[in-house]
């Protein structure tokens, strides 16, 4: 591994053993909501902020399929505490899994997350406040009309949390739009990049960019980093 930068991060954040209490809170945040059998109205959104489908699920098993994986949401946790970022954006909040992650990695930042079904943030809000998790702002929104806004005014954001439509147009539409808010200690986390072959393709579209500086595939994500003093350097690395 040629990168100083690299290899702190993965021995000091990835690979770190310690147990931190905030896990048991992101335990006990999911058990919650894996007995919560009550059922709510989805609505899932395509290209173009097009209403793809709408149906009736229930929490528990909105979680299990949808929602991020215990340990990609201690992963998460590590990634935060290890960066401390002041100002983060979701796009994607589902019931909170992630968030709840991002939120508990650094208490004192700033969090925007969206999501664009009424029915799941509202029941994402209820389970934020049930665990005094008060650092969120949840916006009800549909993706494209939240970040159009971003061309509009100076915004900055130090991380974000790319968990939303998982689509080739969708990613790099979203990756353009947000670039203007990129500082030099960005960092841009990019989930499921091998979901499909639209996927992987715009993951490597990401990587060629020229203000991308160094990647890291985990295989679930792609994060990126933006680093003006970091030659560019693209890592593959098993978490």
């Amino acid at each position: 591994m040629h990168s100083p930068f690299v290899f702190d991060l993965v021995t000091k954040c990835f690979y770190d053993k310690k147990n931190y209490t905030e896990y048991s809170i992101l335990k006990n945040y999911r058990n919650s909501i894996l007995a919560n059998k009550n059922t709510i109205e989805v609505t899932d959104f395509g290209a173009g902020s097009r209403v793809f489908r709408s149906n009736t699920r229930a929490i528990n098993q909105i979680a299990k399929n949808a929602g991020i994986s215990q340990k990609r949401a201690q992963l998460l946790f590590r990634i935060v505490n290890y960066f401390q970022p002041e100002d983060i954006l979701e796009i994607g909040t589902s019931l909170g899994l992630a968030t709840s992650a991002l939120s508990l990695g650094n208490s004192k930042s700033k969090i925007i997350s969206l999501e664009g079904c009424t029915n799941t943030i509202n029941q994402c809000q209820l389970q934020l406040q049930k665990f005094n998790i008060n650092n969120v702002e949840c916006v009800n929104t549909k993706f494209e009309d939240f970040l159009k806004t971003y061309n509009l005014k100076p915004t900055t954001h130090n991380l974000i949390y790319f968990d939303g439509n998982h689509s080739k147009k969708a990613t790099l539409f979203y990756f353009e739009l947000l670039l203007p808010s990129i500082a030099n200690d960005s960092v841009w986390i990019f989930d499921d990049i091998h979901w499909s072959k639209d996927m992987e393709e715009a993951w490597e579209i990401i990587k060629n960019h020229p203000k991308v500086k160094v990647t890291i595939d985990t295989f679930q994500w792609g994060i990126v980093f933006f680093r003006t003093e970091q030659e560019k350097e693209h890592f593959v690395i098993r978490t």
